[in-house]
């Protein structure tokens, strides 16, 4: 991968020491996939040492290292909308990262030199998040579009979606995973139902302290409940910032690797738009969640205390019956140790 990249441009799918290639080079899609799968998740934390490669400079602000999870009888309506300029900030790429329309629009390229990616100017903890974004078209193998929620260091939480480019006219797989305390290998895996290059989509994360929903155009299509009652460590006491990147990943990305980023079709380009975020801002070690100004504190957020009821779980397993192709929590190959205290709730 040439040039500075950001945290999230990481070698998340290193293979590791043991696995045996002929995994990648079984006959079947099956085996294939669950090779992809396995080489992903068994190393996402190398993603770790790549920030200490030379070139790769980032400023990254911990208000307070003191973090606290806010009380539902004190929320605010804290939205912000519109440009991307007065919300983000454009991290690393040399000029491939560009927004446009009077900050309506922001682009992401990636070249044989770089890749870009953009970050928000606020940290949340807790909230509403949507974004609409067109995805690479053509021939995308080797690209992946990272979109995810992070707080810092390496106890670290984490919300991903990551979009994982492919051949001309294949799906693009949506991948989704959840860390918290530095902990993830909690993925799972979509087709989605639509060409996720020809339009926008909008792609949203609810995240309180009861649950994280993952959702495609208002469709959910993951819940992540808390099970701290398990055992179960929960993301609800770190904030985080938003991510998005775009870069190249031709060593894991697309079946395992062996399908290669095709430079012919560069620079290759994903667009965002009608950015949303109704959620609690955190600065200087305190939420805007718990103001105690009258006007901050003028309602009460749904979603705050929201769980999916019958109907969105009837919308989530449809969603998970036609259209999942991965999921953590029944893969015993990958785990025959047995699986995650979460998914006998799942």
């Amino acid at each position: 991968m040439g040039g500075p990249l950001s945290r999230n441009a990481r070698s998340r799918f290193v293979l590791p020491r043991g696995v045996p290639f002929f995994l990648l080079l079984s006959g079947t899609i099956l085996l294939l996939y669950k090779a992809d799968t396995y080489i992903s998740q068994n190393n996402i934390g190398a993603h770790k040492n790549v920030e200490a490669t030379p070139g790769r400079k980032f400023s990254r602000r911990i208000e307070n290292e003191t973090r606290h999870a806010t009380s539902n009888n004190t929320l605010s309506k804290v939205i912000s909308n519109g440009t991307f300029d007065r919300n983000f900030e454009i991290t690393w790429g040399d000029g491939r990262a560009k927004i446009l329309n009077n900050g309506e629009l922001l682009s992401l390229s990636l070249d044989k030199r770089s890749g870009s990616g953009f970050q928000s100017r606020h940290e949340y903890l807790f909230g509403k998040i949507d974004m609409q974004l067109k995805l690479v078209s053509g021939n995308s193998a080797g690209t992946v579009t990272a979109y995810y929620l992070s707080s810092e260091g390496s106890a670290h939480d984490e919300i991903d979606f990551e979009f994982l480019g492919n051949s001309s006219g294949d799906p693009y797989t949506l991948h989704t995973n959840v860390f918290s305390q530095g902990k993830g290998m909690r993925e799972q895996q979509f087709f989605l139902w639509f060409d996720p290059t020809a339009d926008f989509h909008t792609y949203s994360i609810l995240w309180n302290p009861q649950c994280i929903i993952f959702l495609v155009d208002g469709r959910p299509i993951r819940e992540f409940k808390n099970a701290e009652s398990i055992g179960v460590p929960f993301p609800k006491n770190q904030p985080m910032r938003i991510y998005s990147s775009l870069w190249n990943a031709e060593n894991w990305a697309t079946r395992g690797g062996l399908v290669k980023t095709n430079w012919s079709g560069a620079p290759f380009t994903a667009s965002y738009r009608n950015f949303s975020a109704d959620a609690c801002i955190w600065s200087s070690g305190v939420s805007s969640c718990c103001s105690s100004s009258s006007s901050s504190n003028s309602s009460t957020k749904a979603w705050f205390t929201e769980r999916l009821d019958s109907a969105g779980l009837q919308r989530l397993k449809w969603v998970q019956k036609n259209h999942m192709v991965y999921n953590y929590c029944k893969d015993t190959m990958r785990f025959p140790q047995g699986l995650a205290p979460e998914c006998k709730i799942s």
